[in-house]
């Protein structure tokens, strides 16, 4: 159900061999926007505002397009592949095919509406191919954020606002909102007639090496998604330490106003006044408000300086643990790569001398194992008595 994303070959820029171009003028072109065009119209107005709000010329953002695509955390755009059957069944050709070309028509008109912060700038429906099927490639967009662009990319907080709350982690918002879509094509499907076959999982299948490979991947896919909060932390620290910089700044400034500001100078003596009244009127009402002013300002600067250590403490500890997580990380991806390699020898075996013969050898070698522990665990028993 998704995709990585091809605009050229879903618009048909350039065709692959299983494009039988005979049958390509039944396409269905529902839009096809440059992506760069639609980065603009999504992201420009928020991104000239933030770009104004920098004092620092490092931190102001030229393309944000380029700095998505670059980006480890996001994406630039999703897709979506929706197939309803498949040849034997829903063939391209076939009338049921031009029926799965109705559906997707169908549920294609409902999910713009349906998600509001998915902005689709390319969809295509395919009927020069084996099977119908349906792509849709989307821009996922949050609004009134607080940290970066206020209108930004985000496939979470997108998926958030349209309702998507992720909970444990095989119940994130992505999955939760895959499976509504799923339900929203089989709702238009039932209403043609067809009924959502649900075909379960193969997990159960898995070899042993199989599954093991499988756990490792969501692990390291788990560490991913935890080195990328790491990650997000950390630029969250270094907003506050902007923040810490700008108030030294407003400091200097402060101290400039003492020196050059009227409000701040002791004026000179007027005419004859008595040195009582010049003390009382003018020198002590001075001295009053300098001392409030110095009193706020360090304070002020106290708590700057104890927030900047703080800062640094904790961003020593995240660094610390985001290395920990790499190196979990690269261990895992270790283990895979060795678990792939034992994988593909039990396969090899497995087509050598045949899925019997070494189903056989491993109930021959599961049978002597427990046998063993059975006796380990009888003589056990027996020195206890």
């Amino acid at each position: 159900m998704v995709g990585k994303g091809s605009v050229n070959h879903n618009s048909r820029k350039f065709k692959a061999e299983n494009v039988d171009g005979e049958r390509s003028h039944l396409n269905v072109d529902y839009c096809n926007e440059n992506i760069k065009k639609v980065y603009h119209k999504l992201f420009g107005e928020a991104l000239q505002r933030y770009n104004e709000k920098q004092t620092r010329a490092d931190r102001r953002i030229a393309d944000y397009y380029e700095k998505i695509r670059n980006s480890k955390q996001e994406k630039p755009f999703h897709e979506l592949i929706l197939q309803i059957g498949d040849k034997e069944n829903m063939g391209a050709g076939s009338e049921n095919g031009q029926l799965a070309r109705q559906i997707l028509d169908e549920y294609y008109h409902g999910f713009q509406e349906r998600n509001h912060n998915l902005y689709v700038f390319s969809a295509h429906i395919h009927m020069d191919e084996t099977t119908p099927h349906l792509h849709i490639d989307f821009v996922p967009f949050t609004t009134g954020s607080k940290r970066g662009l206020d209108t930004r990319v985000s496939l979470k907080q997108a998926l958030a606002a349209q309702g998507f709350k992720g909970g444990s982690r095989g119940d994130t918002e992505w999955s939760q909102w895959v499976q509504s879509e799923k339900e929203n094509l089989a709702a238009v499907m039932g209403r043609h007639g067809i009924e959502w076959e649900h075909k379960g999982t193969h997990e159960k299948h898995l070899s042993v090496l199989d599954y093991k490979k499988q756990e490792r991947e969501k692990e390291v896919i788990q560490l991913e998604g935890q080195i990328l909060e790491k990650k997000e932390e950390f630029q969250v620290l270094s907003d506050r330490v902007e923040n810490y910089d700008k108030g030294m700044e407003n400091l200097k400034t402060l101290e400039q106003v003492l020196d050059t500001s009227p409000e701040y100078q002791l004026p000179e003596l007027q005419g004859l006044m008595s040195a009582k009244s010049y003390k009382n009127k003018v020198a002590e009402p001075l001295v009053r408000k300098l001392k409030s002013l110095v009193k706020t300002a360090l304070i002020r600067c106290f708590e700057a300086w104890d927030s900047y250590y703080r800062l640094n403490v904790t961003n020593s500890n995240l660094h610390r643990e985001n290395d920990g997580l790499r190196r979990t990380n690269e261990k895992l991806a270790g283990e895979n790569e060795n678990l792939r390699a034992e994988n593909k020898d039990y396969k090899l075996l497995r087509k050598a001398f045949g899925s019997k013969q070494i189903d056989n050898l491993l109930e021959q070698a599961k049978a002597v194992q427990q046998s063993k522990q059975r006796g380990k665990r009888f003589r056990n028993n027996k020195e206890e008595r």
